[in-house]
């Protein structure tokens, strides 16, 4: 296969996966939004989530795909920048929704009677305002900050579909990325804090369900806590590996298979990820879709 053959390939595998970003987020978004039985707290912060993964994949994959369909590779310095700034806001934000996420089961399994005064509807508001805001802050000190401060002295080409900050501090001056490797360092070990806190709480959590007496009291308390894991595992696992895996396992096929796999799959399979074991969203969706 040649290389116009392989940039087809990548179009429309691409198109394949956003329309399927596209589908997923809108229905869940458009479900919670227009269902007044899915307004409660859980269902508040998933639709936050999906509306942060259809920003993120927005932010890179329409992008490559006109550049595969046109067979370039160009990208504009500011459009570089706000690839960047985008990508961390989404992701930084998605993330700290995800511990938020958390803290909910913890509180719906864990203290029942104390739910409705825990996450009340302003409580609510401020923590997702709280995840959003931090997203923003942390994009801002890896763009405007760091990262597009830096002399590029190694060219100008990205060997990614992408502007990813890895790929960008290669072609920087020695030496000079040193700060942003730092606060890289610093973002890597606030993300390991939420983790540990997301990993506490489903300790704590599978303890409470495991005191359950009925099964079926286990299995609905499973249904909705198994599909947030599975997203933080699959967010976290690649993402850490694409920035912390050694140089000497690094190649360009691993480098793209796993910006793929932490950039442009977990907006995909998210929706598919939290409707398959719950039965009231995937409910309420088929009647939407029914009407």
């Amino acid at each position: 296969m040649g290389r116009r053959g392989i940039s087809l390939l990548h179009f429309w595998l691409f198109l394949g996966i956003y329309l399927a970003a596209l589908l997923g987020n809108g229905l869940i978004i458009t479900t919670i939004a227009c269902d007044h039985r899915l307004h409660t707290p859980m269902y508040f912060f998933l639709l936050n989530l999906s509306v942060l993964d259809l920003g993120s994949i927005s932010t890179m994959v329409p992008k490559s795909m006109a550049n595969s369909l046109w067979d370039t590779r160009a990208i504009s310095y500011w459009g570089c920048a706000a690839q960047v700034f985008f990508f961390f806001f989404s992701a930084t934000a998605e993330f700290s929704l995800l511990t938020v996420m958390s803290y909910d089961r913890y509180v719906a399994i864990c203290k029942p009677l104390h739910y409705g005064t825990l996450l009340g509807s302003r409580a609510c508001v401020h923590m997702a305002a709280a995840a959003w805001g931090s997203g923003f802050l942390n994009a801002l000190l890896h763009t405007e900050a760091n990262t597009f401060s830096l002399p590029l002295c190694q060219g100008n080409v990205l060997e990614q579909f992408f502007c990813e900050i890895p790929q960008i501090l290669k072609l920087s001056c020695s030496h000079s990325y040193l700060r942003e490797v730092g606060l890289l360092v610093v973002s890597v070990c606030l993300v390991f804090g939420c983790f540990n806190f997301i990993m506490l709480s489903y300790v704590r959590i599978f303890r409470a369900v495991l005191r359950i007496p009925s099964e079926q009291g286990q299995h609905k308390a499973f249904s909705t806590c198994l599909p947030h894991l599975a997203v933080v595992s699959l967010f976290i696992g690649t993402a850490v590996f694409a920035y912390l895996k050694p140089p000497s396992i690094s190649s360009k096929v691993l480098d793209l298979v796993v910006a793929v796999l932490y950039s442009v799959v977990p907006p995909a399979v998210n929706p598919l990820i939290y409707s398959m074991r719950n039965k009231e969203l995937k409910g309420a969706v088929w009647k939407l879709m029914t009407r």
